[in-house]
């Protein structure tokens, strides 16, 4: 009878406490973060430049887009599939740089040109080809800048028998890894973009596949400011004019074909900022090289990208009920960059939507929320907010009190 009596009356003092917490309950997280300057001293907001019109593009599809935030800064026809050409060559590297990783393929791999991949792509065809002598080996790594320096399909055909057995069996891995991309308006057939039934992607697909070249695979990536490559006797420079005119565009890729028109992958890095375009069915070399360069001047011209805020590192602070701490932190699991117009950095207004009421137990990395960013009421990036750290459930006494303190909070 006491045991019940003891229980009874720390229950009764536990909700006498907690009527006198509830008074004055634990404030809700009205967050109002602070976007983190970059280290480049900034323009001041009234020096802001309104953004003219991007440059006029001759071109069935074009884009330009940021590498490091994922923002479109300009496009036409961005999502309409169309044939790539040689930019197809991309996401060979790409296929190619991941199975290497992965351990499937290495540099010093011995290559075999075989009769297909010579009579396919090779000197007797009208496309372009690396020289590399049929039936006889290379290795893998020179095999592949003679792919992308010299845009040798020979040399992209017999890369993809090597990798995967066949090249419609290497198709099937660039699907793979372009849906893994998140690359939705493409197909490949083929890994060196010549006209196939079904071979299409889209400006704005070719661009991110870009950007995911640069950041995945840097090493592979660097292999398309290489100016000129040599197999033999025979010496073939880079198709991309952009190389010898601007020392800031280090890629990515030029393509050709009757049907794709005249198209350019071009992508340059100015200071830490990097911008990718791309320009499809052009009329000549000349127009898709002048058109691409405009649009990358005009890009680092207007445009600049900040870090708001690191990854796995704290945002702000959430009441948390019923568990073994009082609060949670939250932030975002990967840090979240914008691209803005030059000047307008300090007019950023991040606003944070977070539950009520939260409640343990809760897992690391779990969403919470989410938080925004906007400029002039649109909004530029969102991401989710996620717990930083796992936290278990109090014990008995500590769950039951904030048990009432909730209860008081809703009558």
């Amino acid at each position: 009878m006491k045991s019940y009596r003891a229980i009874g009356i720390a229950a009764l003092t536990t909700f006498a406490f907690g009527l006198a917490f509830a008074q004055t309950p634990a404030p809700q997280p009205t967050p109002q973060p602070t976007p983190q300057p970059q280290a480049a001293e900034q323009a001041p907001a009234s020096e802001a430049l309104p953004v003219p019109p991007p440059p006029a593009i001759v071109g069935t599809a074009w884009i330009l887009m940021d590498a490091a935030s994922g923002n479109v800064l300009a496009g036409e026809n961005i999502d309409e599939p169309l044939e790539p050409a040689s930019i197809t060559k991309v996401m060979t590297s790409y296929v190619i740089a991941a199975e290497m990783a992965g351990g499937k393929v290495k540099p010093t791999d011995q290559v075999m040109m075989t009769e297909n991949a010579w009579r396919k792509g090779g000197a007797g065809t009208d496309g372009s080809y690396s020289g590399f002598q049929v039936n006889q080996t290379a290795p893998l790594l020179e095999m592949e800048k003679g792919m992308v320096v010299q845009s040798g399909n020979d040399a992209a055909i017999a890369l993809a028998e090597h990798v995967a057995g066949s090249e419609s069996a290497f198709a099937a891995l660039m699907n793979q890894y372009a849906k893994r991309l998140g690359m939705k308006n493409s197909h490949f057939a083929n890994a060196t973009g010549l006209p196939d039934d079904g071979h299409v992607s889209s400006a704005h697909d070719l661009a991110l596949l870009g950007i995911a070249l640069s950041r995945d695979f840097p090493e592979t990536y660097s292999y398309n400011k290489i100016k000129e490559f040599t197999v033999g006797p025979i010496t073939q420079p880079n198709r991309n004019v952009l190389l010898w005119r601007d020392s800031t565009v280090d890629g990515i890729k030029t393509g050709h074909t009757s049907g794709a028109g005249y198209c350019l992958m071009a992508s340059a890095k100015r200071d830490e900022q990097r911008l990718v375009s791309v320009v499809m069915g052009s009329t000549s070399e000349k127009q898709r090289a002048s058109d691409s360069q405009a649009l990358l001047n005009w890009g680092f011209r207007f445009y600049e990208t900040h870090k708001l805020y690191d990854g796995d590192t704290e945002v702000a602070t959430h009441k948390l009920w019923k568990g073994a701490v009082d609060t949670l932190e939250l932030g975002v699991a990967e840090p979240l960059l914008v691209t803005v117009p030059r000047g307008r950095y300090e007019q950023l207004q991040p606003t944070m939507d977070v539950p009520a009421t939260l409640v343990a137990p809760i897992e690391k990395g779990q969403a919470i929320g989410t938080v925004k960013v906007m400029l002039d009421g649109k909004v530029v990036a969102e991401r989710p907010l996620v717990a930083l750290q796992a936290v278990e459930r109090a014990g008995f006494f500590k769950r039951l009190w904030h048990e009432l303190l909730l209860w008081w909070k809703s009558t």
